[in-house]
């Protein structure tokens, strides 16, 4: 362990790239550069809230240092520490189908980075901590409640084992923000936040996408050796074949990725090519919620309520479009659109292999066994959708039925209890239930595994902890009294999200009537 004041920075990225010759921090075109020198803008009483004791161990501080109010000072953006030059990258990206132009790290600055024993090198970013030259109209700040859901979210995301840039503090800034958290034309004052994302590498789809839209391919190369040396190890080498076995690799990475997501009811909300991480890392938490009441066309995102293009059944979809606009940005220095076209159809058979895999292993029925697994499934999807079931409740309820015993009534009162509807569980939606049951319990009994050993397989990939919204905006209301014993009480579930404890009983029942509509509880803006 070594105190955060001796500890050495570098930063690959800006050690390697191009930068933007200009260093004044107007918004503009950042032309033939990979990023821009700026400075965080300092806050007037920074305080810490909340730290991630597990990061802190991986980046060699003892806890003790987040406690200090170097730490406070640092984490807000007032004090550069040895090696630290800050930075925020240049990229573009898709948004919601359309070109956008250039976008960039519009209130996210680089701090530099650290050699770790356990993690490699992992890079340290501000969020929220002012503007930079990509920050547009905007004033590169952010809300303690979308600083703390994405603080919260980050740590849940990777105790859940789902690949994720990781959230080390989070640090309020004493300042009020003016936000219009509906777009509606009323504004409000809220307290402003700053969290430190830690991550390999923040490198997005986008960038790859930007030099090609403007024919910088001087630049591209430039961005794909980096990529290539530091964040895949140089694994590929840089020709067209390597550049192609690249891309089938980041093709087959996010597929896993959307299958976590698929497997535990994530909705991202706003999956454009700028929030796409090049490493198939969950990044970017913005309007996220997490699937309660099954309904594969939900989203989170009020900015997406109309379309749905982000909603939880389409993310697989629009994870291959957006891997679709990486290979046109990548296009130049490969020259031939077939083997791309392959990877992407690699994609698409890989994600349903992996996908029933995982919806298998959800109901405890081992793959590859059993050709009626599909229909099982599939049926099973559609009455989850009936009965408006919570897709994280109703499988650890299953877990719990036994099939040895013909499904009645009060047999089935504990999968019953997951039913946001139960009310539909009638007429031929129950009989239809209880035909499935009946083949889904012969599927398990055919197994041949122990009762013990079939719950804890099932329990092992359906968490009985998620980030609920709901509790989330409690834990932000609370906070914002000065409160934060829900934030640790939601900090502590998610360090074992798969392991059910008496201590955090509140935290697993359904959502409540009252949090079906609320805004925070039920859809999220952008707004930040």
């Amino acid at each position: 362990m070594i105190k955060l004041q001796d500890t050495t920075f570098r930063d690959h990225f800006s050690e390697t790239l191009p930068a933007d010759p200009h260093t004044d921090n107007s918004p503009r075109r950042v032309a033939q550069s990979a990023f821009s020198w700026v400075s965080p803008e300092p806050v007037s009483a920074p305080k810490t809230i909340a730290y991630s004791k597990e990061l802190l161990t991986v980046l060699g501080w003892p806890e003790s240092e987040a406690n200090s109010e170097l730490f406070a000072q640092v984490f807000s953006g007032n004090r550069l520490l040895s090696g630290m030059r800050p930075y925020a990258m240049c990229y573009g990206g898709h948004q919601f189908g359309h070109w956008a132009g250039q976008l960039g790290d519009g209130r996210a600055i680089n701090l530099g980075g650290i050699d770790t024993e356990t993690e490699g090198h992992l890079t340290l970013q501000l969020k929220g901590a002012g503007p930079t030259p990509y920050s547009r109209r905007a004033d590169g700040r952010a809300v303690l409640r979308s600083s703390l859901r994405e603080f919260l979210c980050s740590e849940a995301m990777y105790h859940l084992g789902i690949p994720t840039t990781r959230a080390l503090s989070l640090v309020s800034t004493g300042e009020q923000i003016e936000r219009d958290m509906f777009y509606d034309g009323h504004p409000e004052l809220e307290p402003g936040a700053i969290v430190c994302r830690v991550a390999p590498s923040f490198i997005r789809f986008g960038h790859f996408e930007l030099p090609t839209a403007r024919e910088e391919y001087q630049l591209l190369e430039q961005l794909v050796k980096h990529c290539l040396k530091n964040d895949y190890k140089d694994k590929y080498a840089y020709h067209s074949d390597g550049l192609v076995d690249w891309f089938r690799d980041v093709c087959l990475r996010t597929a896993d990725l959307m299958v976590h997501w698929m497997r535990v009811g994530f909705v991202h909300g706003v999956m454009n090519t700028d929030n796409m991480s090049i490493l198939g890392l969950t990044i970017d938490y913005g309007p996220y919620g997490w699937l309660e009441a099954y309904d594969p066309h939900w989203t989170p995102n009020t900015t997406d309520a109309q379309g749905r293009r982000y909603c939880y059944g389409k993310q697989p979809e629009i994870a291959q479009w957006n891997l679709m606009a990486l290979a046109n940005g990548l296009y130049p220095l490969i020259g031939e659109s077939e083997p791309l076209e392959e990877a992407l159809t690699e994609y698409a058979k890989h994600y349903q292999r992996s996908w029933r895999d995982m919806m298998c292993a959800k109901l405890g029925m081992q793959t590859g066994r059993d050709t009626t697994d599909d229909s099982i499934i599939h049926e099973l999807l559609s009455l989850l959708g009936a009965v408006e079931a919570d897709w994280t409740l109703f499988f650890r309820a299953l877990s719990r039925w036994d099939p040895q015993v013909k499904p009645q009534d009060d047999h089935l009162q504990g999968i019953v209890e997951t039913f946001y509807l139960p009310e539909k569980f009638s007429g031929e939606v129950k009989q239809r239930w209880l035909v499935w049951l009946q083949a889904y319990g012969a599927r398990i009994l055919h197994e041949g595994q122990s009762t013990p050993t079939r719950i804890a397989q099932m329990n092992s990939v359906n968490p009985i902890y998620i980030m609920r919204n709901y509790l989330v905006h409690q834990a932000i209301e609370q906070v914002e009294k000065g409160d934060i014993s829900a934030l640790e009480q939601l900090m502590l579930a998610m360090r074992q999200p798969y392991e059910e404890s008496d201590s955090f009983t509140l935290l697993t029942g359904k959502r409540p009537d009252w949090a079906r509509h609320k805004a925070g509880c039920s859809m999220l803006s952008c707004s930040s």
